[in-house]
């Protein structure tokens, strides 16, 4: 199985969830979403995408779940229960459709905009996220990973986590968010994910 990512990106994340699943696996750098060799295997130009054999899977979400599919025992969605499951997959699902699309202004999206309205769009985002981390700090106050246990959700939260942190997102006061994120950087597979990326923990 070969995962394409981008250092960073929320692929580095799958990348993450791999090293934790124990699979076999390899990774391609992509520098270029939109060469033409990519395009081929994501018309998309985004990353991740995974292939295995001559089957290639593209959506971060359906990556995580077919990830933890795969190695049963690395307890990705739980302890195998409907219930832990859910949990997993509603925190995968925080951070996939709320926390992660609400970047879009700070990435550049807005760009098109006149410059008024590219501050409030900023300043928006800044508040919608900053809300969207004081739901995970509560969530944390109670449990070492954010759906009670290990699961493929953290990964993509330390990867969010990651980014307010370089934007300015205002994380001050979150303080079980901020031992959750130095406890994720002192694990192994985070480590060796973020290092074979080239990336600094």
């Amino acid at each position: 199985m070969k995962l394409f990512t981008k250092p960073g990106a929320c692929s580095t994340a799958d990348h993450i969830a791999l090293a934790w699943s124990g699979l076999p696996y390899e990774f391609e750098v992509i520098k270029d979403l939109k060469s033409p060799e990519y395009l081929a295997i994501n018309p998309a130009g985004a990353v991740p995408a995974i292939q295995d054999g001559d089957w290639i899977l593209t959506q971060n979400a359906a990556i995580m779940q077919y990830i933890s599919d795969l190695a049963p025992d690395a307890g990705l969605a739980g302890d195998g229960s409907p219930k832990q499951h859910a949990e997993a997959n509603r925190w995968l699902a925080f951070v996939n459709a709320d926390v992660h699309p609400a970047f879009k202004p700070l990435f550049g999206s807005a760009g098109y905009l006149p410059e008024e309205s590219q501050k409030l769009a900023k300043d928006n985002a800044l508040k919608s996220l900053r809300g969207y981390f004081e739901k995970a700090d509560a969530q944390l106050k109670d449990h070492d990973y954010i759906a009670g246990f290990r699961s493929y959700a953290d990964p993509y939260l330390f990867i969010v986590t990651r980014w307010a942190k370089a934007v300015g997102v205002d994380l001050t006061g979150l303080d079980a968010l901020e031992a959750y994120y130095a406890r994720m950087q002192a694990d192994a597979g985070v480590q060796k994910a973020m290092e074979a990326e080239g990336l600094k923990v």
